[in-house]
């Protein structure tokens, strides 16, 4: 038994209550009727902390799509100027002369030891204009790069033509040159 307690003894309970049954019956209902809805105030600045930690970290990635752009814009030119060497170069072996010029859609294409030249045609038949592209011929390499790039030397696509040295034949090559945009 509690000292200095007037206990309550229920019927059914074995236990002790210090208080009246009708005050414990009232706080039992209205612990039951009473629902939580909504969110707390800490609830709230909790996912609105993480939300912006997520925010923070995800921010670079997104913060700089143009050189990601400008990257996928040289990859698909280097994909362009492939298919362009490998189609005109098939025309060529049907054709039965690896020297002979090659139509493109309407565009003369040059051949040279049975793959397209360097030339400025080569960009135009992989539907590459000056609009968009920048084009420049340096010697057997044809190099092309979007308008705008940073750094045109270390952002762009380079057509190499065919070469033949001691009857030893060295395909065309397109190669990618991507960090600088």
């Amino acid at each position: 038994m509690m000292s200095g307690l007037a206990a309550t003894r229920y019927p059914n309970n074995r236990a002790y209550h210090p208080v009246s049954p009708s005050f414990a019956m009232t706080a039992h209902l209205s612990r039951i009727t009473r629902t939580q809805s909504g969110f707390t105030l800490i609830e709230l600045i909790v996912v609105i902390v993480i939300l912006g930690i997520l925010a923070a970290t995800a921010l670079p990635r997104f913060a700089d799509l143009g050189s990601d752009a400008r990257r996928a814009t040289v990859r698909a030119a280097s994909g362009a100027l492939a298919t362009t060497s490998a189609t005109a170069h098939g025309k060529a072996l049907v054709a039965g002369s690896l020297t002979a010029d090659v139509d493109m859609d309407g565009t003369t294409v040059a051949m040279v030891n049975g793959y397209p030249s360097s030339a400025a045609t080569t960009a135009t038949a992989a539907g590459l204009s000056s609009d968009d592209w920048t084009i420049t011929v340096n010697g057997r390499d044809l190099h092309v790069s979007p308008n705008g790039a940073p750094n045109a030397a270390n952002c762009r696509a380079t057509y190499s033509e065919a070469v033949s040295n001691a009857g030893v034949l060295t395909p065309a090559a397109v190669a990618v040159v991507d960090t600088g945009c």
